[in-house]
């Protein structure tokens, strides 16, 4: 019976003691690392992979998985700076644009997926690598800032919207950015509608046993479709607040996008335990992901390190949840 309760409160709060003692053991090591400014980088930090990974999550609950996250994040930091600095369109069109260009993006992998029936896995990696082509036509395979000589030529005499570059680079009361406030709605929004609604209770049951789910008259592909939509409209704004703290169209935008929304997603299965997809967990994922990031770059610690012990971290907390669970 102890075994039981030991194994049962490793499981629930292992994740977050681990997460605890980090905290502190960074804070030790450095102790600039706890500063108000410095938590308030960390949080800046995962603001774009953490909404991407809201996102993701949708995607997650209903047993799938969308690759192309961060070619949809690129695409819209290409898109945005194009409206912008070269069709010299306001800050509000552009964000229009983008969003429509994610759901439009979205409704393909959901036609892909529910229609032609092809896995998602591959429906998203193919619509991962033609995003990432296709974001590189408008400027030439150029980034695009104000004065850069586009792949015809002419020069982008264009500007970004002061107000559009206000949501990445803003900051309420001159210390929270506004990235993370944006993160925090969109977090919240997410909870309650999967957690606090009877939608939310339609796509685990999706997720769990989609056949049971269309027994019982739940529309499956519909719920797919939103799901998809969802994941694909969440990154676009990722990519908004990542086009408007950078000021300019980088073609080397979507970095490590990918694996970092997915990391934070997965781990959030071993947030409380839980054993499934859920926002509080991804946004705790994505915390933890930019502490220890943040707290071994200031140790010091080289690059290559870095990414081996966010695998080994990945790999352990879902092996610790899930193994544990098993022998319940």
């Amino acid at each position: 019976m102890a075994n039981v309760k030991i194994r049962d409160f490793s499981i629930k709060w292992g994740f977050l003691i681990v997460m605890g003692v980090l905290f502190v053991a960074f804070s030790v090591l450095q102790p600039a690392f706890y500063s108000a400014g410095n938590l308030f980088n960390i949080l800046l930090s995962v603001c774009i992979f953490g909404t991407m990974a809201l996102g993701e999550t949708f995607v997650l609950i209903i047993d799938g998985m969308d690759l192309s996250i961060g070619s949809i994040a690129a695409i819209t930091v290409m898109m945005s700076a194009y409206s912008m600095v070269v069709l010299q369109l306001s800050g509000v069109v552009a964000i229009i644009i983008v969003l429509l260009i994610g759901a439009v993006i979205g409704l393909f992998i959901s036609f892909l997926i529910v229609k032609v029936k092809i896995p998602d896995l591959l429906a998203t990696l193919g619509m991962m690598f033609l995003v990432q082509g296709l974001q590189l036509i408008p400027s030439g395979g150029l980034s695009i800032g104000t004065g850069a000589i586009l792949g015809n030529g002419k020069e982008a005499m264009g500007t970004f919207d002061p107000g559009f570059k206000y949501l990445g680079q803003g900051r309420v009361f001159k210390v929270i950015p506004i990235p993370v406030l944006i993160m925090i709605v969109i977090a919240l929004i997410v909870y309650i509608i999967l957690s606090r609604t009877k939608y939310g209770r339609i796509f685990y049951a999706i997720g769990g046993n989609p056949e049971a789910a269309r027994l019982v008259g739940v529309n499956v592909n519909k719920y797919k479709v939103i799901a998809y939509v969802s994941s694909s409209i969440i990154a676009s704004l990722a990519g908004i607040l990542l086009a408007a703290r950078v000021g300019r169209g980088d073609v080397g935008s979507q970095g490590t996008l990918l694996m970092d929304a997915i990391a934070a997603a997965l781990i959030g299965y071993a947030v409380l335990g839980v054993r499934k997809p859920n926002p509080f967990g991804t946004i705790l994922g994505a915390i933890f992901i930019g502490m220890l990031m943040n707290g071994l770059t200031m140790l010091s610690m080289q690059y290559f390190w870095q990414d081996f012990i966010k695998g080994s971290v990945l790999v352990a907390a879902l092996a610790f949840t899930f193994g544990l669970s098993k022998k319940r």
